[in-house]
């Protein structure tokens, strides 16, 4: 590849919400193969329709230089790849590298001389370099450092975010060799305004990236917990919260659930990697098991708030408000209101879930759950507002005591509402 990068034809590996905001960037400047291995994404993605609602119709037609696939014979002529599949976790909570290593073999087998492989999924520090190389030097028979290069460069997509985009969030990088560095770096700079910050090594982005949510997830389970207690000496945490956040530096984390894609699964990458090399982490646990546990605690709420409205919990009826795991994203993994929804149903209530923005084949394919298409009024004996999307389609928010009876609790998991609407807030 030259310094002037003239020559660079981009492989994206992955067309989610990472891998194709970034074809769809790097295609309006640079020729670029977007490549997914389910062919109806491709299929949709040729005619304009994003289901994950990160891309418009236009930014995909902008992207003149980009070509899509789903056969990874195309990938063929590419000298750049950008690997950004998911990195998930078993049911065990270990990391679940299948999809990245499947990836590294198609690299692999593709790889040439001169060729730079760059990983944006989300790992531990030293996966890069110790699982996914040897994939690509035996698949390729090359030698890592002479015949090729690889770099890491995190991502950091906030789905459904339509104020931080790719192009305005600042990107590490990193490379294997001082020159793969410069140049990686070089490549993200034609399309990062923000800028790009150059990490020392590609283990140090690794960890960059990682204990980012790490960080957030270990603010979140202390406010979780804050809420937790504030809710037994009768405080609203929100009044708290406002009044703490009055000083400069505090910091504004809200108490909820913690699932997705990242926040909820990027800390067990971490330690499972500090358990391999003998230390077990204690803080980091201990947050993960408080946040992993708030479906229980914000179910078992409700139930007291409807026993002391003599609600009779067996075989009422529940309205939830919200599946997927963050508001205005139709991305359902690791959606925390499927675990509040199947709590709510331990207890005998009939739940209904409302979520205008998830695909119901998806939802019941996945988890079981059919979304309603509306729900009716002064039908539910509880609602519980779970996801605060910006839009809820039929539903006005504050008007949602409309679809109880006359003893309904509502309950707030989001403090989106007027104060005097919610029965109970987390």
């Amino acid at each position: 590849m030259s310094d002037t990068m003239d020559d660079v034809k981009i492989g994206v590996i992955g067309l989610g919400y990472v891998g194709l905001p970034l074809a769809v960037e790097f295609g309006r400047h640079l020729p670029v193969i977007g490549f997914d291995i389910k062919a109806d994404r491709i299929a949709a993605l040729r005619i304009g329709q994003d289901d994950t609602l990160e891309t418009s119709r236009d930014e995909l037609e902008a992207a003149t230089h980009l070509s899509l696939t789903s056969d990874p014979v195309d990938l063929a002529t590419c000298n750049i790849y950008i690997v950004t599949v998911p990195t998930p976790i078993d049911r065990h909570k270990q990391p679940d590298l299948r999809p990245l290593l499947s990836a590294s073999k198609t690299v692999g087998d593709m790889l040439k001389k001169g060729d730079i492989v760059i990983y944006e999924s989300t790992v531990y520090p030293g996966c890069t370099e110790e699982d996914c190389v040897p994939i690509l030097e035996e698949r390729s028979g090359l030698t890592f450092n002479v015949d090729f290069a690889v770099g890491y460069s995190p991502e950091r997509i906030n789905p459904g975010d339509k104020e931080h985009r790719l192009p305005s969030i600042r990107k590490v990088t990193s490379g294997s060799t001082p020159e793969a560095a410069a140049k990686i770096d070089a490549l993200y700079r034609r399309i990062i305004t923000a800028g790009t910050f150059l990490a020392e090594s590609i283990k140090v982005a690794e960890a960059a990236k990682v204990i980012e949510n790490t960080q957030r997830d270990l603010n979140i389970a202390l406010i979780n917990e804050l809420a937790i207690i504030f809710n037994r000496l009768g405080i609203d945490t929100e009044a708290v919260l406002e009044a703490a956040g009055s000083k400069w530096n505090f910091l504004p984390f809200r108490p909820g659930l913690v699932g997705g894609h990242c926040i909820g699964v990027d800390p067990y990458y971490l330690t499972h990697k500090a358990e391999a090399v003998g230390y077990h982490p204690e803080i980091i646990l201990a947050g993960r098991r408080l946040n992993d546990n708030m479906a229980g605690y914000v179910a078992g709420q409700m139930v007291k708030a409807m026993l002391r409205r003599r609600i009779q919990v067996e075989g009422a009826r529940v309205l939830v408000l919200g599946l997927s795991f963050k508001e205005n994203c139709p991305d359902l993994r690791n959606s925390k209101v499927v675990d509040l929804v199947r709590e709510l149903g331990d207890y005998g209530m009939k739940v209904d879930v409302y979520d205008p923005m998830v695909d119901p084949d998806e939802a019941q394919q996945e988890y079981g759950i059919r979304p309603i298409e509306a729900p009716r009024e002064a039908e539910y004996d509880a609602i519980m507002l779970a996801v605060a999307h910006t839009d809820y389609g039929v539903v006005q928010l504050e008007e949602i005591r409309n679809f109880g009876k006359a003893a309904c609790v509502v309950y707030d998991l989001k403090h989106k509402l007027d104060r005097r609407i919610p029965d109970v807030r987390l």
